[in-house]
């Protein structure tokens, strides 16, 4: 069954379900959101499970029996591709073993993977004496989920499980999350118009900047390439290059404050903000630039050590700024995710993870942020291995087939020991 379960992979990315996409009558989300959902409650019907559809909003499938509850939380929307793609986005295609499309491995991949470890388990024809329900959430993306909400209020909740939605192994503390927007005083800019970014967690693949120079209007264009924002080292941030050209080139005073309190730096020590602990050190992503008749707009993504507060963090840069009568406000929070490593949870999901790999690398820390904070007893869980390179949100965005075909198998006896726990 591994060449179908590719072929599903590759079925679902070819939906183009971007996030936050306007709504329509019965569909929430938008068309291509709600083509997704359909496509994978189709699929799990013909595999034999128990299926519902929540108004659109978000859907599950369920198989076993008894009155606990295992919950796999996955997600079917994607961000916007971005530019730099050498294979189309949404047209899948392999080569040399790999998987080309958005989501391939955020999340859409490893969501088909989970439904067939779910159908190998059925298919073994032995009793299940808990429930396993995946659950298809639709606006992981926007970061405010009110998908997972709409099911929380309306739906039962899981006893325990995991989102195949980060890395191997398991990951028992996830970093707190917070959005910032920076409101400058557009007389801060010689520049009449600014552009840059897709979405606050992504590192910034383009931005451009229009100024007048020798009485002329010239157009500057800066390329980066993209990562995901709470791994801002991976990326090349399209912002920041433009704002260095603006301070060297032009002595632009926006650029030059850019380039004092944030430039290259992705840890938050230039605006005041370099906290760490013993779950790591803070990140900052500059990932949205825009400007308009009021003002100037600088959305940043912050995953912050779980020993602060995001208030820490909005104090800090406020003081930082201040003086040049910039406005901050915090546009979203996720709080940190904590689990005990010696949790029962935690204990099969690595037991699993060992059994099929070998591999005895100890339970993670992480700076993104997964659908484990949104229900009690969920943890992250795969499916990228240790070593391997992350393509979420990335240009090219891939899986390799052995290793989704590898994760697979280490979702079924995670489910096995699940069973157990």
């Amino acid at each position: 069954m591994e060449d179908r379960m590719i072929e599903n992979i590759a079925e679902l990315v070819n939906i183009p379900s971007i996030t936050g996409a306007d709504p329509l009558e019965g569909k929430p989300y938008g068309n291509e959101v709600n083509r997704a959902l359909e496509y994978v409650i189709d699929l799990c019907g013909k595999m034999g499970f128990r299926t519902k559809n929540c108004s659109g909003k978000t859907g599950y499938a369920e198989i076993g029996d008894g009155d606990e509850m295992i919950g796999i939380l996955c997600h079917l929307d994607v961000v916007p591709p971005g530019s730099d793609w050498n294979h189309s986005p949404f047209d899948a295609v392999i080569e040399e073993g790999k998987l080309y499309g958005r989501g391939t491995v955020d999340d859409k991949g490893p969501a088909i993977a989970a439904i067939y470890a779910m159908k190998d388990l059925l298919d073994q024809g032995i009793a299940l004496k808990k429930r396993i329900r995946i659950i298809f959430g639709l606006q992981e993306e926007t970061g405010d989920w009110p998908d997972i909400a709409y099911y929380k209020a309306t739906e039962e909740l899981p006893d325990m499980g995991f989102t195949p939605d980060s890395k191997f192994p398991a990951i028992f503390c996830e970093k707190g999350i917070a959005q910032f927007r920076l409101t400058i005083p557009a007389a801060m800019t010689k520049a009449i118009n600014l552009e840059g970014g897709t979405a606050v967690n992504m590192v910034a693949d383009h931005a451009s900047a229009s100024v007048y120079s020798n009485g002329k209007s010239i157009t500057i264009e800066t390329k980066g390439i993209s990562a995901h924002g709470s791994r801002p080292e991976e990326g090349d941030n399209a912002i920041t290059k433009l704002m260095e050209i603006l301070a060297a080139d032009y002595y632009d005073r926006l650029g030059k404050w850019y380039m004092s309190q944030i430039g290259h730096d992705i840890h938050g020590e230039r605006i005041n903000c370099g906290l760490s602990d013993d779950t790591g050190d803070l990140t900052l992503n500059a990932g949205k630039l825009s400007m308009d008749a009021s003002g100037i707009f600088l959305d940043i993504d912050i995953r912050y050590p779980g020993s602060y507060t995001s208030e820490d963090v909005l104090s800090r840069i406020r003081r930082a700024v201040e003086q040049y009568e910039i406005a901050v406000e915090k546009t979203g929070e996720e709080h940190p995710v904590y689990i005990p490593e010696d949790s029962p949870v935690i204990q099969s999901l690595m037991k699993s993870y060992q059994m099929v790999t070998g591999d005895d690398t100890p339970a993670q820390i992480i700076g993104g942020g997964t659908y484990a904070r949104a229900m009690e007893n969920i943890v992250a869980f795969g499916p990228a291995f240790p070593g391997e390179v992350r393509m979420e949100h990335k240009a090219d965005e891939y899986v390799a087939i052995d290793k989704i075909t590898a994760a697979r198998k280490i979702y079924m006896e995670a489910l096995n020991n699940l069973l157990d726990a």
